[in-house]
Formats: structure tokens, C-alpha cells, sequence
């Protein structure tokens, strides 16, 4: 079967994460979580005092980069590969609602997106990955042969967000949970560089009222297509 290069871009808790870790671990193909890359350089900023609620050190960030190494170790237990920080595990750190709170801002900086976009299509070089975000269909690989886009309602992300934050052990309210979704979804589509927004050429897949299964059947059929004709 001939490898090909799968985009995965939508909004925040639209399950892309897991969407793309099926499909890899049915083709046999390479997984990247490029959120996980943008919430680690969160995560760095919020511990070295950069970003706070009502305060981001833009510059002292940026002046950071260089001494910012990101790296995925593949977790056999797990099934997945998890995110480090300069040699740290942060895979837990990264997923909080605190964290979530700041990744857009973060990710609104150019000069992280040019830094973790240069490292995303050195990843993709030989194809045969699955790759999720917010510009990988527009900036990463827009030459991708499948880009799905997904989305939901708002509503609807919010719960599947507050229900996991808790089964964690997390101490979050709903509102709490649907004002970061609502606040995310602004400025992931208003930022200059790299707005969300659908590729011309993306098959827009809203999954409201789908579940896993039914999800990846759909979108497994649609690679299977794209690979026929490739």
C-alpha cells in the first residue's frame, strides 16, 4: 500500500488526538500530536513565570526557544508516544486545564510556529504519518493526499473535555471548561499567523453526535479511497 501523508486539523476537543492515533496504529504509521508540542512550550513558559492570567512575556519566550527541546518517546504500555520537555516527561503536566488556558496565546507567537512547524515537516519527510493540529492541512504539509478537518459544538467539546478532566482526578467546573473552549476557538481562528481555518481541499467531518468507532470507520474508508487513486 503506498504511504501517504494524513492532515487532521479542527477544533480543540474534537477528538482529533484520538482519531489520529487509531488510524496510525492501524497503517503502521508514524503519530505526531502537534498540540502536545504547542501545551510543552506552554507548559515551559507558565514554569519559568513568562505567562500568567493577566501577563505573557512574549520576548523572555522567544529568547527561551533555542533552549527548548521537544522529543516523543514511544510508551510501549501506553500504546502511544508521550511528549518531553527537555528530557522531562511531561505528558500528565501538559494536559491540564491551566495549560489549556494558555496554549492559544502561546501558539499565537510566530516565532513558536515557525520553530515546531520546521520540526513538524522534518517529521513528515517520508510520508507514512498522521499528523494532528491546527494548520497541518494550511501550513505543515498542504500537499498532504487526506486532510480532514473536525468539528462539533462547542457544547459538545466542552463536555467531552470536563468528562475526561475529571476521570482524571481534576478540579474543574463545566463553565469553567466551556468559556476555555469558547476563548480557545476565538483565537485559534483570529491570530495573523496560521488561523484555523479549513483547507480548500479538506473533507470537513463534524462528530457531534459520533463516536469513536463509527468516527474512525468513516475516515478509515476515506484513506483507503485516497490510497486507491494515489
Amino acid at each position: 500500500m503506498k504511504n501517504i501523508t494524513i492532515a487532521i486539523d479542527g477544533f480543540s476537543s474534537t477528538g482529533k488526538s484520538t482519531l489520529a492515533k487509531q488510524l496510525a496504529k492501524e497503517l503502521a504509521y508514524v503519530y505526531v500530536d502537534t498540540g502536545a508540542m504547542y501545551r510543552a512550550v506552554a507548559f515551559f513558559a507558565m514554569k519559568n513565570n513568562f505567562i500568567k492570567a493577566d501577563f505573557f512575556d512574549k520576548t523572555a519566550l522567544i529568547d527561551s526557544l533555542p533552549k527548548i527541546q521537544l522529543e516523543f518517546k514511544y510508551n510501549a504500555d501506553l500504546g502511544f508516544a508521550e511528549m518531553y520537555l527537555n528530557g522531562e516527561n511531561v505528558e500528565k503536566q501538559i494536559r491540564t486545564i491551566e495549560v489549556s488556558s494558555f496554549v492559544s496565546k502561546v501558539a499565537e507567537v510566530s516565532e513558536v510556529r515557525s520553530k515546531l512547524v520546521e520540526q513538524q515537516q522534518q517529521m513528515g519527510t517520508n510520508k507514512a504519518i498522521v499528523m494532528d493540529g491546527r494548520d497541518i492541512g494550511t501550513v505543515v504539509f498542504p500537499k498532504a493526499e487526506l486532510k480532514i478537518f473536525m468539528t462539533a459544538s462547542a457544547e459538545t467539546r466542552a463536555q467531552r473535555r470536563f468528562d475526561e478532566l475529571k476521570q482524571k482526578g481534576d478540579d474543574v467546573s463545566y463553565e469553567e471548561v466551556l468559556k476555555n473552549v469558547v476563548e480557545r476557538d476565538y483565537i485559534d481562528t483570529h491570530r495573523e499567523d496560521s488561523p484555523l481555518v479549513i483547507a480548500e481541499d479538506a473533507i470537513e467531518i463534524d462528530n457531534s453526535y459520533l463516536n469513536k468507532e463509527e468516527q474512525f470507520t468513516a475516515v478509515l474508508e476515506l484513506v483507503k479511497e485516497v490510497v486507491k487513486i494515489s
